[in-house]
């Protein structure tokens, strides 16, 4: 009997191949980020862009541990059982930003569905510390739904961080099969609600992985829900499949799409928008310029 032919992954196309970049920012990096113990999601999630973004000194900090209570069907951070908060975190993530001379920090956290408050207080702690030690710095975050608890995201906004970031992922169609424990009209509830309370004191964010076997209306769909939430930047990136075990890839989104989405998105209001293939959510996160009465 012959056996069963094997998943392969399909062949990238050539927008898609890196060069990796041989500068010794990639090991400094590195080092400190071993040195301090840290997390990030540019390793986490297996992100395609962390060598160039290590070798450029920058990198997004995964507090919270490594370790998410979701098991969405895209995202390579692993599936477990949490351990217990690091209570010297924050202290070490704006060490961290210090000794990188970071101007713009992004936080990020796997979902902590195990803590009440979904790990809300530990953001508020670790963007607190950042500033302390870095006056001045850009502080985005880019967090989970929270169960759209408005403690928790209340307890995120005392902190104020410059940027508020949750990502809506997908379109409705496929939000079902992609995110595990998160709904389409959560996500533009949660991005909602921090524009209705902070108006224009904050800028909201969000991002769409494209690829998966969603159809140009319903992105342009998707565009204008976060528009009516009030979402003021937007990123659209190529999902990769990051194992046999994920989602595998329905199509790979030629540059020219992304171009035209980039266009479509900025007429309907979106004051920033990055649109690529390699595009992801802190992908050149410092490309935008918070005004500086922000």
């Amino acid at each position: 009997m012959t056996a069963a032919p094997q998943p392969t992954r399909p062949r990238l196309p050539e927008w898609l191949r890196i060069k990796l970049p041989t500068s010794d920012s990639f090991a400094r990096t590195r080092s400190l980020l071993d040195e301090l113990k840290l997390h990030t999601v540019c390793e986490s999630a297996k992100c395609p862009n962390h060598w160039e973004c290590w070798s450029k000194g920058t990198a997004t900090f995964m507090i919270a541990g490594d370790h998410c209570t979701r098991a969405c069907k895209f995202c390579a951070v692993s599936t477990a059982k949490p351990m217990p908060l690091e209570i010297d975190e924050p202290a070490r993530v704006a060490e961290a930003t210090y000794r990188m001379k970071l101007k713009h920090v992004v936080i990020t956290a796997v979902a902590r569905d195990d803590l009440a408050d979904g790990g809300a207080e530990h953001f508020r702690q670790t963007i607190e510390r950042v500033r302390e030690l870095n006056p001045g710095i850009v502080i985005e975050v880019l967090v989970p739904d929270f169960l759209d608890k408005d403690d928790s995201i209340h307890t995120v906004l005392a902190a104020n961080p410059h940027i508020y970031n949750h990502n809506l992922e997908t379109v409705r169609r496929l939000t079902p099969s992609v995110r595990h424990r998160a709904t389409y009209d959560r996500s533009l509830t949660v991005l909602g609600k921090v524009k209705k309370w902070r108006g224009e004191t904050i800028h909201t964010k969000s991002g769409i992985m494209l690829g998966l076997g969603e159809t140009e209306p319903e992105v342009d769909q998707a565009m204008r829900d976060l528009r009516a939430a009030g979402c003021d930047i937007l990123t659209l990136g190529q999902y990769l499949q990051p194992t046999l075990a994920h989602l595998p890839v329905v199509e790979f989104v030629t540059p020219e799409k992304f171009a035209a989405y980039k266009t479509k998105a900025e007429s309907m209001g979106f004051i920033h928008v990055a649109s690529g293939p390699m595009v992801r959510s802190s992908y050149h996160a410092d490309e935008f310029q918070v005004p500086s009465s922000s």
